[in-house]
């Protein structure tokens, strides 16, 4: 870990920015702290000031917090960047993930979880607040138990999946595939019981999760 760390602090609140930035000038490990507001400035200053840690920001106007980790990164793709955002849900957490961010850290944390995310990712590390670290490690297994489960289905059942997923009818499907209506109302019932499911707008949302259908 550098001797101190400088850190780029970017968020579009200027109180909010100010009350974090007194916080980290109060440990010893951090040095210089830059400020941006937004995602635009953010890149620039980084290009000229290099700091070793960016705290971002999502929720920002103009280039927002995610499409801004992709643009540091496409530049410096040694960029260490702390996502601190007041969003909680997983969706935000694993696309800041996938845009590159080292880390995820809310608002509503603890404040000295901020100065422990920020030694961590300098030092080359990970951080995610422990309690949306054990959720996505949770849905990540239900992710890949679905996985399997669609994996199961054989192709037949799959071109049925795909179909009744889309919101084809029983009907509409047997017509499609040149089956009977029996066929692939059992067909329909089997892939059911296979992937844990009752309803077809069940079926349809883990279809959609899974990137099968688009818009379900």
């Amino acid at each position: 870990m550098p001797d101190k760390i400088n850190v780029l602090l970017v968020d579009d609140h200027a109180v909010v920015r100010a009350g974090y930035k007194a916080y980290l000038s109060l440990s010893e490990h951090i040095g210089q702290i830059y400020e941006a507001e937004r995602g635009e400035t953010a890149c620039q200053l980084y290009s000229r000031q290099l700091p070793d840690v960016v705290v971002m920001d999502l929720s920002m106007p103009g280039l927002g917090g995610l499409e801004s980790i992709r643009r540091l990164l496409g530049r410096h793709a040694n960029c260490k960047i702390l996502v601190f955002s007041i969003h909680n849900e997983l969706v935000y957490v694993t696309r800041a993930i996938k845009a590159g961010a080292k880390g995820y850290i809310t608002k509503s944390n603890a404040p000295e979880t901020l100065i422990t995310a920020v030694c961590t990712i300098a030092e080359g590390g990970t951080y995610v607040d422990p309690e949306l670290a054990q959720q996505l490690a949770i849905s990540s297994a239900v992710d890949q138990d679905e996985t399997a489960k669609i994996k199961s289905l054989s192709p037949r059942e799959f071109d049925i999946f795909c179909l009744l997923a889309t919101g084809v009818s029983t009907r509409e499907a047997a017509e499609n595939l040149c089956l009977s209506y029996k066929t692939v109302g059992n067909h329909g019932t089997a892939i059911k019981e296979k992937l844990g499911v009752k309803t077809l707008s069940e079926l349809a949302l883990l279809a959609s999760r899974h990137g099968i259908v688009k818009n379900a």
